[in-house]
């Protein structure tokens, strides 16, 4: 991956975190331009192989974020910021992004959880999450992102930190 194109990766990610933090919603006209850029510079510096990458990258997120989104557990610019970061790194890094952006965001979460003091109200939303898996049956609205009262991770800043580091670990020759 070129280091332009890297850069303009962390910078988006920075951006949106930075949004969903002070405001948690990370706007369209931020993520669906991203996602243009990340395959057009794909598509510049590599041709029709680069815009496969931008096209796999985003896909790829965009499908594995799909269901957490139709469940009303993950933000859909959150789903969006997936599918445009995907398209400036492509499939493998933007599934190593996912991956290390999960315990980003549930560190924030227990440090939330602590924070509020919701310790015993978060292991009950957790039974009914596992209660309605196990039941095949969808959750109730009392642990999804239509709640008013249920604490939110905003996941943007998890991603965005994950980007951050990548990029660091990247230009540093770290892998």
């Amino acid at each position: 991956m070129k280091p332009i194109i890297l850069g303009l990766a962390v910078a988006l990610a920075l951006i949106a975190g930075g949004m969903d933090w002070r405001s948690r919603r990370i706007p369209n006209w931020l993520t669906v331009p991203g996602f243009f850029v990340g395959v057009l510079v794909n598509g510049l510096a590599g041709r029709w192989a680069g815009l496969e990458f931008a096209l796999k990258g985003a896909g790829l997120g965009l499908l594995l974020l799909l269901p957490f989104v139709l469940l009303r557990s993950l933000g859909a610019g959150d789903w969006k910021l997936a599918g445009a970061l995907g398209a400036f790194v492509g499939w493998q890094a933007l599934l190593m992004l996912l991956f290390w952006s999960v315990f980003v965001a549930g560190i924030m979460a227990v440090v939330l959880v602590i924070y509020k003091r919701r310790f015993m109200q978060t292991l009950r939303n957790m039974g009914r999450l596992v209660g309605s898996m196990l039941t095949l049956h969808m959750p109730g609205t009392e642990v999804s992102l239509d709640n008013p009262e249920s604490l939110k991770v905003p996941y943007g800043v998890a991603l965005a930190l994950t980007t951050l580091f990548y990029g660091a670990a990247i230009t540093w020759g770290a892998r």
